[in-house]
């Protein structure tokens, strides 16, 4: 299929080939129309066009992030996890129309004509894939022309219900471009006496004819206010896009004593106190388009809120759309231009230019494709065929963060060839595949497991689907290499163990410190060691986002399941020792601390080691990340963050620091597996286990028995 695509490097707008989505929560959708954005998306497009200084600029958050890798990581790992972002082509748009060609959801059936709302769902593409809370069914009497239009609507709607308007009030709009040119329309619908503000006399003028009461300049617009309404407006809503503070200065002017002004667009918010406070006047920045909003079990999960939550994003995109049907919002003035799909950039290069006077811009979609339809998408000029002895042909699957920061930067110089490349999204999958010389990129990892050229398999998903997808795997006979942590539960680890069993293939995880080179010098110290060792492995982790997909209980499974199994790995690996009790304990979670983000964990190895795993959110991000110190034998050994190697012995140090990057030792497992070397599958089942149940101890207060015979071994 054809997908409209942005060059986050050069800012360039590109219309590629790539697979059709495959169909989550809702539903994969045959678009008609899309409707492009030219405010939130010229926006993107300007920035992607920005030097990296200009950049770096906009984004200061981020580059404080890259400031900080750089002092735990090293400068190296910074720049490329920096630049695989931005390697990495942008989806565009948010607002579509079209018919449903495959569900998996009951609330919709193939065949159905919808509208469809979200950044990264409803985009440009010729198949979109949507959760269902982003989707309506258009009703009758409404063309996929206007329903392109649904999600600006419905954020025009919100705003609308933040003012709180009721029949006969006199609300003034600032800004009337293609949102505030909805708004007008839907307060007039709502029974309200509405003046426009704007400094565009053809955009008054437009504004006249859809119903506006009244419409003005800036010149002599208090003059026209009092006319309009001698005590002020009972509503302001700002749909302007400014930098400037001019628009919030100009409501504060405009509103009545103890009235409201409603901040849809994007301005600025220098808001002037002392005429807010004379006024004693509200002021709400509505945000997008309802509840629901930014909130991962609404919009990607499906679970939606109590009626008493009356307008949701659904809700309200549903009531913009009867708003149409009855004929209270007439769009085909607002219609200014429609170009064909393969016309992209020709339309971004008018809303970038200017050079004619635009409000709705839509792309059409040709009623047939014009791209291919399957899963499936062949490169032209894949990488070329290593045909070496003991090369082996290579499928993937995942292309997240982690996968192209840390593992697949290291193909190229693996004894592998690249065949298929599977991801959720078309998008990711057909850049990356593209960057790494894959033969082909695929939305349906099925593929990646029926191909018979292919003998091993990396999974790099989240990490709810490590343990189906390394079964699936499995049971295809190839030999896996999936990301830790092995599963999320007891029941999955046992039948990870059990296709493992039964099919006889290798099953590396991917516990990568004890590949690093500096771990195998610690191993190497302590090689002849005559006593237990004593082990200590604290993690300054940082805080997570709340909302990191790592949080959530179905596709994250928490901090604890997801990062301690690296530490116990790591003990294990150093020791030469299996875990055999487990005691832990956590900080009760308490405003945003989470429960099992803040722990220390003691482990018994059979060796009579001793193990404990310190994991904190609290600390102070500038400090080092990771410490491992190792005592025994009269000797210590201490790594911090896999740059620094400190061994003592007999009053005698030595020590190994590496400046430019941090070796975590992603290249070493990832060597190791492809050269087919027999890993510790034992060992990651211990380990894994020994994270449930360190989880079973916090909850229980208990110390728990590690025994890998419980899951199968």
């Amino acid at each position: 299929m054809k997908q409209v695509l942005l060059d986050l490097q050069s800012g360039s707008i590109q219309v590629e080939d790539v697979p059709v989505p495959a169909v989550t929560r809702g539903v994969v959708v045959r678009n008609a129309y899309s409707l492009i954005s030219a405010g939130t998306e010229s926006s993107l497009i300007n920035l992607a066009g920005q030097s990296l200084i200009g950049k770096a600029k906009a984004r200061p958050d981020d580059v404080k992030k890259v400031i900080q890798k750089i002092g735990t990581d090293g400068p190296l790992p910074a720049y490329r996890q920096a630049m695989s972002r931005l390697s990495k082509p942008e989806p565009l748009g948010y607002s579509c129309a079209g018919t449903v060609v495959k569900t998996g959801t009951d609330d919709f059936e193939v065949g159905d004509r919808v509208a469809c709302a979200g950044a990264g769902y409803a985009v440009h593409a010729e198949y979109v894939s949507v959760p269902k809370n982003l989707c309506v069914r258009i009703p009758e009497g409404v063309g996929f022309r206007e329903a392109a239009f649904t999600t600006v609507g419905s954020i025009a709607m919100h705003g609308v219900r933040n003012a709180r308007v009721t029949v006969g009030e006199n609300v003034a709009v600032i800004g009337l471009g293609l949102i505030g040119l909805l708004v007008i329309q839907i307060l007039k619908a709502a029974g309200c006496r509405v003046i426009g503000i704007d400094i565009d006399q053809e955009k008054l003028s437009l504004a006249a004819s859809l119903g506006a009461d009244a419409v003005s300049n800036y010149d002599g617009l208090s003059g026209r206010m009092k006319a309009f309404s001698p005590f002020g407006a009972d509503a302001v809503i700002i749909t302007a896009a400014t930098r400037s503070s001019a628009p919030i200065e100009a409501a504060g002017r405009l509103v009545r004593d103890q009235g409201r002004v409603v901040v849809v667009g994007n301005v600025g918010m220098n808001v002037p106190r002392d005429i807010f406070y004379e006024k004693e006047a509200e002021v709400v920045v509505s945000r997008s388009y309802g509840p629901g909003r930014y909130d991962r079990n609404y919009e990607e999960r499906g679970i939606d809120y109590p009626i008493y939550v009356r307008w949701t994003e659904r809700r309200n995109m549903e009531a913009f759309l009867e708003l149409v049907r009855q004929k209270g919002i007439d769009l085909d003035p607002l219609i200014t231009h429609t170009f064909a799909l393969e016309d992209a950039p020709e339309a971004y290069n008018l809303i970038n230019t200017g050079k004619e006077r635009y409000i709705g811009v839509l792309l059409q979609y040709s009623p047939n494709g014009t791209g291919a339809s399957g899963t499936v998408t062949y490169l032209p000029e894949p990488g070329r065929r290593k045909e070496s002895a003991g090369v082996r042909t290579l499928g993937c699957i995942g292309a997240g963060v982690h996968a192209l920061s840390s593992l697949y930067p290291h193909l190229p110089g693996l004894p592998v060839n690249l065949a298929g490349l599977a991801t959720a999204t078309g998008l990711s999958a057909h850049s990356v595949a593209k960057k790494y010389g894959f033969s082909y990129c695929t939305t349906d990892y099925q593929e990646i497991l029926k191909d018979p050229d292919i003998n091993a398999v990396m999974i790099a998903t989240r990490n709810d689907l490590h343990a189906p997808m390394a079964i699936d795997a499995l049971h295809a006979g190839k030999d896996v290499f999936v990301e830790k942590p092995l599963a999320t539960d007891i029941d999955e680890l046992r039948r990870v163990v059990e296709a493992w069993n039964e099919s006889g293939q290798r099953l590396m995880v991917g516990f990568n410190r004890r590949h690093s080179p500096l771990a195998q010098r610690m191993k190497e110290f302590f090689g002849n060691r005559s006593t237990p060792a004593v082990l200590h492995y604290r993690v300054n982790a940082g805080q997570i986002p709340p909302d990191h997909w790592v949080h959530d209980d179905e596709q994250g499974g928490g901090m604890l399941i997801s990062e301690c199994c690296h530490f116990i790995d790591f003990m294990q690996f150093i020791t030469g020792a299996r875990p055999i009790q487990v005691y832990a304990r956590a900080i009760e979670p308490t405003g945003s601390l989470r429960k099992y983000d803040n722990f220390q964990a003691t482990l018994t190895f059979d060796d009579g080691s001793l193990g404990t795993v310190t994991y904190t959110t609290l600390g102070d991000p500038s400090y080092p990340k990771e410490t491992v110190e190792v005592f025994c034998d009269n000797a210590v050994g201490r790594i911090t963050d896999f740059r620094d190697l400190e061994l003592r012995r007999g009053g005698k140090a030595s020590r190994e620091r590496r400046w430019l990057a941090q070796d975590k030792g992603f290249a070493g497992e990832l060597l190791a597996f492809a050269k087919g070397e027999v890993p510790d599958f034992a060992g990651s089942v211990s380990t894994t286990l020994a994270t449930f149940l360190a989880w079973e101890s916090i909850d229980t207060g208990t110390p728990r028995e590690i025994d890998i015979g419980t899951v199968g071994l």
